[in-house]
């Protein structure tokens, strides 16, 4: 489980996470939607270790993998890309599976370096996939992709899920991704928690009317 508690992160006196209580349950999938500047990379980047808030705390044990939204590359192929890290353990097999399931294995010799945007953002994701975790934090991991690349996302996340039962945050743009994927659905506003509940019942009938407004505009 994640517990977060009372968590605050001011930016040249600008708060942008005010969160009193959030708790993710094990092998729960939660979606995190917000307009731009709501706090969803902020509260990832806490949650992840890679960033201090200000006061209140974050506790997430175990394994935690991060995918930032900017995806990028190392040199080599596809493949390459997903043995590196692995400590030379002989995962070809998976290897080829997760690009398989990426529709990315015709491209696995092809230098990493050349894919598409979508393409690349599908290969970070792979090199999360392929190592098990406790905690997986992905922002915007289908913001390059088309409905393709989305649809494969979607599913390659809830299967990582049931395989290794782990706790997923997900910063999300689309309200495709939220209903597909999501079990829950926070929306940030100012960083703070505006609505919260399954994601459907969140965009059917919002708990604030600053709510409604962004749902409104986020489906459009």
């Amino acid at each position: 489980m994640v517990k977060i508690e009372n968590l605050v992160k001011e930016y040249s006196g600008r708060r942008v996470i005010d969160i009193k209580n959030l708790n993710v349950n094990d092998g729960e999938i939660l979606a995190v939607a917000g307009a731009n500047g709501s706090g969803k990379t902020t509260l990832l980047r806490i949650t992840s270790g890679l960033m201090k808030a200000d006061s209140g705390f974050v506790e997430a044990q175990g394994k935690i993998l991060f995918m930032p939204q900017q995806s990028y590359a190392f040199r080599g192929s596809l493949k390459d890309n997903l043995l590196i890290g692995l400590n030379g353990k002989d995962k070809k097999g998976e290897v080829e599976e997760i690009l398989e399931s990426m529709e990315l294995k015709h491209l696995s010799d092809k230098k990493a370096v050349s894919l598409s945007g979508g393409e690349l953002q599908r290969l970070a994701l792979c090199r999360l996939l392929i190592r098990p975790c406790s905690l997986l934090l992905l922002d915007e991991p289908t913001s390059s992709c088309d409905a393709r690349g989305t649809e494969l996302v979607v599913d390659a996340v809830k299967k990582y899920v049931e395989k290794h039962g782990c706790t997923v945050i997900m910063a999300t743009h689309s309200p495709i991704v939220a209903a597909k994927c999501a079990d829950r659905m926070i929306i940030l506003n100012d960083g703070g928690i505006e609505a919260d509940g399954e994601p459907g019942e969140v965009m059917n009938d919002p708990s604030s009317e600053w709510a409604k407004s962004f749902i409104k505009d986020w489906r459009t």
